[in-house]
């Protein structure tokens, strides 16, 4: 089988295309044909030696995908062959991910995509989609898990709704019920927001920000979705309501956050810090379960109809791929593995 490797940390030039006998499942695992796997910018800062020392002599990249279960271990019940399925978190403790054509991943890890749901929207799904439930459900006065009517009388702000993991908080909160703001950096991508579902777009490179959040929810928002809190924390605190939820799942912007103890205390407000890699099984099944109502709802999707366009690279061509990612592309990244 073709595979994607790299066995040192560098640029996307250490990629390497490669020929690997297939992996066998043992217990508790699947095997899952790759038809296409999802590019996050944890696969590139990974690759690149930002999160430390490579843990395998060769890794294959790749937390998300979608294909076709061909072959299952001992004590799988849940999995059959033939399946199709969407992959979460293939990568994480383990060196083969889903830039190949056949991955063995823990069964755990792996689920059922309904049959009206594209393998572009399955291999879309795994770290957006499952940090964006988290960031929606952590909130105090909030649900636990996602479904119509959760989020009903709630108000979520989503920072930089054109990307893709506010793509998906927007799609979520949309499809439980909440009243969703988004703020964008262009008219652009404000389009993409709303095409994404949000109710009101705020370009925060017009006007004053906070008025128009707050003229748009007057007691307050009851949830965030924070993509760059070294640059929106003020914001944050401007608009949250008290007992809000600021929930954040990057760093974009800077590193450095600096909190007022006195202004906070007033907010009753909590932090939320979101990485998937270490919120627990129970956490990411429920996601996975709400996720997947979702698309059986027909309410999650990808592409420009529902802002997030996608970009396909042939396997042959995922140091490409990374770049892309790397480089900021707004939209989906997708490598295109096998056939559908």
């Amino acid at each position: 089988m073709r595979a994607v490797v790299y066995t040192e940390s560098g640029d996307a030039s250490v990629l390497e295309l490669v020929e690997r006998e297939p992996a066998e499942p043992g217990p508790g695992e699947v095997r899952v044909r790759i038809v296409r796997a999802g590019v996050n910018p944890t696969d590139w800062k990974f690759r690149a030696g930002g999160m430390g020392e490579l843990a395998f002599p060769e890794i294959v990249p790749g937390q998300d995908g979608a294909g076709v279960v061909d072959a299952v271990g001992p004590d799988v019940t849940d999995l059959a062959v033939g399946d199709r399925v969407w992959t979460m978190l293939a990568q994480h403790h383990r060196p083969g991910g889903t830039a190949q054509e056949q991955v063995v991943i823990p069964a755990e890890r792996v689920t059922v995509l309904p049959a009206s749901t594209s393998y572009d929207v399955g291999s879309s799904l795994g770290v957006p989609a499952v940090t964006a439930h988290r960031a929606l459900t952590t909130s105090e006065d909030g649900p636990d898990r996602l479904a119509p009517g959760a989020l009903d009388g709630h108000i979520v702000l989503v920072a930089g709704g054109a990307g893709a993991v506010g793509n998906a908080a927007i799609q979520l909160a949309r499809w439980a019920g909440a009243t969703v703001i988004s703020t964008v950096s262009s008219d652009e991508k404000g389009g993409l927001a709303t095409a994404a579902g949000a109710h009101h777009v705020v370009n925060y490179r017009d006007g004053d920000t906070e008025a128009a959040i707050r003229d748009l929810a007057p007691d307050g928002v009851d949830l965030v979705v924070e993509v760059a809190p070294a640059q929106n924390l003020d914001l944050d605190l401007a608009v949250i309501k008290p007992r809000g939820t600021i929930a954040v799942y990057a760093n974009n912007g800077g590193d450095e956050v600096t909190i007022s103890v006195r202004r906070t205390f007033s907010t009753n407000a909590r932090f939320q810090w979101v990485l998937l890699y270490t919120v627990g099984q129970e956490a990411l099944r429920r996601a996975a379960d709400d996720i997947t109502a979702a698309l059986a709802d027909g309410a999650f999707g990808v592409g420009e109809d529902h802002g997030l366009p996608l970009h396909h690279y042939p396997l042959e061509q995922t140091a490409d791929a990374h770049s892309a990612v790397e480089g900021g592309a707004v939209g989906k990244v997708l490598i295109d593995v096998g056939e559908d």
